[in-house]
């Protein structure tokens, strides 16, 4: 459907529709009108969950994959223009308003039984997940204190604050690797993948930012560590709503917080599976490149989480902003958007069924890179070039 636009105008149209990350923002917000005119609270409390998980994956096989790579001299001009921060920084308030909103409906609703609630709180926990995690994301690989700072607000506000430090000191430096719990191997289910997650970026965040701070001759509980700032303010944030909301609003607040992160570590889950980067005969891992992430050229959702589904750029190039993100043919593809996948991987069985034969062909020839013990023994006895 998109392939006989020019990428020039293809380009031109993306500047504006990045603003449909505005617009998902404001699903809950919908959504409880929707239920206001129709009288279906308990179904339309999940309007979030149902346009990210029903209704985008489907418009995304129909629109079909983005067509536009940006040349070398648009890349070095679209990087310098200050509408696509500008995006991404008018993210913050937006989160924060969408926070307090829907602790507002949670908590003075009287329309919603059980299920409603449980929706409302995952409706707003999917769009927190794609404001503050996403572009919290994009803003702390920037340069300027501005974005770093907005990062770790944006971040901080559904409490996964050290991914800030673990990203881009733990994650960048080990994905595709034995030692980097964000990569899930392959024949790993999700299942198997999330405590670990969970548990080892926690831990990974403190000891890095541990590491940082001996090297610079400074005690790690101290007011350099940025680690203690960022979860100060998310106690902050979780004090204030038991303060106005009492147990409901504690209950609100860790239930969106937890929808946020975890639909992080299920993305981590869908970016990396099964991909490994090399040991060398040296005993370092060959560098990474976009060979090393699954990658996804599905128009809207790429709009919707600002390119972030051209992971493998990213992972080659870190510090590229969004906009000027490629997508490249030879990368491991997947078959759907990331909300597709995300619902892909919550059944072990059909994700297996569905990216086992993708990975195994991608490593045709080199089957012994598909488990874990033999990667590192077979690894020793082949030579990469």
């Amino acid at each position: 459907m998109l392939s006989r636009i020019r990428p020039s105008t293809m380009i031109a149209v993306k500047k504006i529709m990045y603003l449909v990350v505005f617009f998902m923002a404001l699903m809950p917000y919908y959504g409880y009108q929707i239920a206001i005119d129709t009288g279906y609270y308990n179904f339309f409390a999940w309007w979030g969950m149902i346009v990210t998980f029903v209704i985008f994956p489907i418009l995304d096989h129909i629109l079909g994959q983005d067509p536009a790579n940006p040349t070398d001299e648009q890349v070095k001009s679209m990087s310098d223009e200050w509408w696509y921060p500008l995006m991404t920084i008018l993210v913050v308030p937006l989160q924060a308003g969408i926070i307090i909103y829907g602790a507002y409906i949670f908590l003075t609703t009287e329309h919603f039984n059980l299920i409603g609630y449980v929706g409302w709180v995952l409706s707003v926990g999917i769009t927190s997940a794609t404001l503050a995690i996403n572009v919290g994301h994009e803003l702390i690989h920037k340069d300027s204190k501005l974005e770093t700072w907005a990062g770790g607000f944006l971040l901080a506000t559904v409490f996964y604050a050290g991914f800030k430090v673990e990203h881009l000191r733990g994650h960048h430096v080990n994905v595709s690797t034995p030692e980097d719990a964000s990569s899930a191997r392959y024949g790993q289910s999700l299942y198997q993948f999330l405590p670990h997650a969970y548990l080892h970026n926690f831990i990974n965040a403190w000891k890095l930012e541990a590491k940082r701070l001996r090297q610079k001759g400074f005690n790690t509980v101290s007011y350099h560590n940025e680690l203690i700032w960022w979860y100060s303010l998310s106690i902050l944030f979780l004090l204030g709503f038991t303060v106005y909301g009492g147990l409901m609003g504690a209950i609100y607040y860790i239930g969106v917080c937890w929808m946020s992160f975890t639909t992080l570590e299920v993305i981590n889950y869908v970016e990396h599976y099964g991909l490994h980067r090399r040991l060398l005969p040296n005993g370092k891992y060959e560098r990474t490149t976009p060979a090393h992430s699954w990658n996804s050229n599905y128009l809207l959702t790429n709009m919707t989480l600002f390119h972030l589904q051209r992971h493998s750029d990213h992972h080659a190039f870190p510090k590229r902003r969004y906009q000027v993100l490629r997508h490249y043919d030879e990368s491991p593809q997947l078959p759907s958007g990331y909300a597709g996948m995300y619902v892909i991987a919550l059944i072990p069985a059909l994700w297996f069924k569905i990216m086992n034969p993708r990975v195994e062909a991608y490593y045709k020839g080199e089957e012994w890179q598909l488990t874990g013990s033999q990667f590192e023994a077979a690894a020793k006895t082949h030579t990469v070039s």
